[in-house]
């Protein structure tokens, strides 16, 4: 079963300035070689009419829009693209969709599961300290964790990258990036769009969104036949990941420190390349453990909104959980963060990850061969509390949180 995807979203109307990206270089089926930027008025005009405009029209460059820089950064992303090829995206390059097979990839009685996200204002700190390599990890991870938590394989990946002035150098850093973490989560950076749009951003911003598609096989999707009793694991996480930003920003404008100041918590750095430490990639270590044990009831990413809003989301009603908050340190950020910012436990835990960016749960009966699976696929899961009854509160907590 072949899936064929339209790449040929963004048709410039209205004024909306669009450059073609990596839905076709080089590599995965759907990239357009061309990556050119799309003038609205385009047709054919004769020399007269060249002249003409040249002297007195108006002009897409004139506008803001440069198409020579466009295709200057479809060459410079080029070899990062080709490096996601994978199972099932391996077609040629130009057409106006991008196809993925589905049989070609392993799969017998597959299920689709798609995710979007973006980075939040953390996209800000790399903006402002010229800090841009790995913004793109962030924007997989945060897809692609999404996708893992349904038990999905993620398969291909697609990227928009809007600014008012494309700069080749900055946005090949990013797409790097980009392309670094379809690498480390295995799905093929199948398509994207370069949105260069004058008059909508500041000059220097841009902004990310990211879209990715997995697949289950329909009798393995998450959660499933999750029961009161059982055991809550948690995974570390790298930091802050990319929740929380606008908070984190606050705080370091409270304390007057410059991004290029070394980081209070992590004293081998300055302050930007800290706070921009990338979000972890859960996908290939929770693969290797779903495929090892069929105890793995649900999975839970800890984003927007900490342990109160994302544990809910993957229990049936009637259960809940008691977290035991006493179980887990919180790193060096997060003190930080706490301390300086006067910010509360409970404010702490709606906004942050807290150090867990990943929660398991595991059936009660079989809690032990989970623990044992996590640690054998290269987890440090700890054991941070259990699924419940409730008719109230869905997330209960005891113990301190060590901030």
């Amino acid at each position: 079963m072949a899936l064929l995807l339209c790449g040929d979203i963004h048709m410039p109307r209205f004024g909306k300035n669009v450059v073609q990206t990596h839905k076709s270089v080089a590599v995965p089926s759907g990239f357009d070689s061309r990556r050119r930027l799309r003038p609205s008025n385009a047709g054919a005009h004769d020399a007269k009419d060249e002249m003409q405009q040249r002297n007195s029209g108006l002009t897409y460059a004139g506008a803001g829009v440069d198409i020579d820089a466009g295709n200057r950064f479809v060459d410079m992303i080029r070899p990062a693209v080709r490096s996601t090829r994978r199972s099932g995206a391996d077609g040629e390059i130009g057409g106006f969709g991008g196809v993925f097979d589905l049989k070609a990839a392993g799969f017998s009685d597959p299920v689709l599961v798609a995710a979007n996200d973006g980075v939040g204002t953390k996209v800000k700190i790399a903006i402002e300290s010229g800090l841009h390599e790995t913004i793109g990890i962030d924007l997989v991870a945060m897809c692609v964790n999404d996708l893992i938590v349904q038990g999905a394989e993620p398969l291909f990946f697609l990227d928009y990258y809007a600014a008012a002035k494309l700069d080749p150098n900055v946005a090949t850093s990013v797409v790097k990036g980009i392309a670094a973490g379809c690498v480390e989560a295995g799905c093929a950076l199948l398509g994207g769009e370069t949105a260069e749009m004058p008059g909508l951003y500041a000059r220097g911003d841009y902004d990310l969104a990211g879209f990715a598609v997995g697949a289950a096989e329909r009798d393995r999707l998450l959660p499933r036949d999750v029961h009161a009793g059982d055991v809550l694991f948690g995974l570390p996480s790298s930091g802050v990941h990319s929740n929380g930003h606008s908070l984190v920003r606050s705080v370091v404008k409270r304390a007057g420190l410059a991004w290029s100041a070394t980081a209070p918590f992590a004293r081998d750095l300055n302050l930007a390349k800290a706070l921009l430490t990338p979000t972890r990639i859960y996908v290939k270590p929770l693969l290797a453990a779903l495929k090892a044990t069929p105890h793995i009831v649900a999975l839970a990413h800890i984003t927007g909104g900490g342990f109160p809003d994302n544990l809910p989301r993957v229990l049936p009603s009637g259960l809940g959980v008691a977290l035991d908050l006493s179980t887990f340190a919180p790193p060096p950020v997060f003190r930080w963060l706490a301390e300086t910012g006067g910010i509360a436990a409970s404010e702490m835990l709606r906004t942050f990850n807290c150090g867990i960016g990943m929660v398991v749960v595991a059936s009660e009966p079989a809690a032990g061969e989970v623990e044992s699976t996590l640690r054998a696929v290269g987890e440090k899961p700890v054991r941070i509390g259990k699924v419940i009854e409730t008719d109230g509160e869905r997330v209960v907590t005891h113990g301190t949180l060590t901030l």
